[in-house]
């Protein structure tokens, strides 16, 4: 039987959303007024047509079954333990302790530097602050785990008694327990759970909300060749057959944010595919998170090699993914990215 997917489209926001959502001419993303769609997508692995949501009806009684089932799920309100979806785009910022990241490696190693740094990030408009002791850029080799935690131990600690809102970037489970006795809020591990089998154990035991990251590969070898059958479709499939194992494993709370991993295995082609149809994720029913921050597309696109000289691509790609619904960036240039959202915003509000 053929599998179908359903991608809200057609998107409006600001004023205009509101008075869609008050004629019923519109659903929402989630609780958020301000973003709603209609029309969806219907896509299987050999064809796609647009609909528009009041002509869902004439469909054949199991395809409507299947969009209803979907519309539920990406109108749906999202509940996550200490963060609110209502003044979306949430934004993560990106603290990096180590020597090697592709784009600020080194710059935060000192204690003092880090917090300060934090405390910068968190007054620019971040809510979420993404700790990191090993970098997972294209060709980086595995650090071992006395050394990543050694880079952000004193950190984590300093954060420990304040109010922040931590994430604590690792791939590996020792060092997610240790992070969890400071206090973090949030685990996110890029390789989708899949690096440290004794992980979902810790995930299950302390209940801790994470990241669900796609990653094809390693980052050692991520980016040699990746191919796809449909990059938007496996790694939806991903997401679903992940989400199944995690709910068999007894790990049954919701708060769960879903990454597609934009240059984590995937070639420029990829990453734009992604991101042109990044909303199919939505009929998942959870919060969608997208790492666009300097990465290499943009480079690719513009052809801006230095990584630091990528803000103008990552504000209008981040602009490009919150008129997609997509709730949470993370991002290095926390002031740049929320500026640009505020003067947005109030152009369309």
């Amino acid at each position: 039987m053929e599998k179908y997917y359903t991608r809200a489209c057609n998107f409006y926001y600001g004023k205009k959303s509101k008075e869609k959502l008050k004629l019923k001419n519109a659903l929402p993303i989630g609780e958020n007024n301000l973003i709603s769609f209609d029309k969806i997508e219907i896509i299987s692995r050999n064809k796609k047509r647009k609909i528009s949501i009041n002509k869902i009806h004439l469909e054949n009684k199991n395809l409507q079954k299947k969009i209803k089932s979907d519309l539920k799920l990406i109108t749906k309100k999202k509940k996550f333990d200490k963060l609110k979806f209502k003044n979306l785009p949430i934004l993560m910022g990106i603290l990096n302790l180590t020597p090697d990241s592709f784009s600020d490696g080194g710059k935060y190693n000192d204690r003092e530097k880090a917090f300060l740094r934090a405390k910068e990030l968190k007054k620019s408009g971040c809510k979420i602050l993404d700790i990191g002791g090993e970098s997972t850029r294209p060709g980086s080799e595995e650090v071992k785990e006395n050394i990543e935690w050694e880079r952000i131990k004193g950190t984590i600690n300093q954060l420990k008694s304040s109010n922040f809102f931590v994430s604590l970037d690792t791939r590996k489970s020792r060092i997610m327990k240790k992070g969890l006795l400071n206090n973090v809020n949030l685990i996110n591990d890029v390789s989708g759970l899949s690096y440290d089998p004794k992980t979902l154990n810790i995930l299950k035991k302390t209940g801790v909300p994470f990241v669900l990251h796609h990653m094809k590969g390693n980052p050692k070898t991520m980016q040699k060749n990746p191919k796809y059958k449909n990059v938007l479709l496996d790694i939806y499939d991903f997401f679903e057959k992940k989400i199944l194992e995690i709910r068999r494993r007894g790990i049954n709370h919701n708060n769960i944010i879903l990454d597609p991993g934009i240059g984590f295995g995937k070639n420029l082609k990829h990453n734009l595919t992604i991101l042109k149809g990044i909303s199919i994720f939505h009929s998942l029913g959870f919060p969608i998170m997208l790492g666009l921050s300097r990465k290499k597309f943009i480079k690719e696109l513009s052809g801006i090699n230095d990584s630091k000289s990528r803000i103008g691509g990552t504000i209008s790609s981040s602009l490009y993914a919150m008129m997609q619904g997509v709730q949470i960036l993370r991002v290095h240039d926390v002031n740049e990215v929320n500026q640009s959202i505020r003067v947005f915003k109030s152009l369309y509000i």
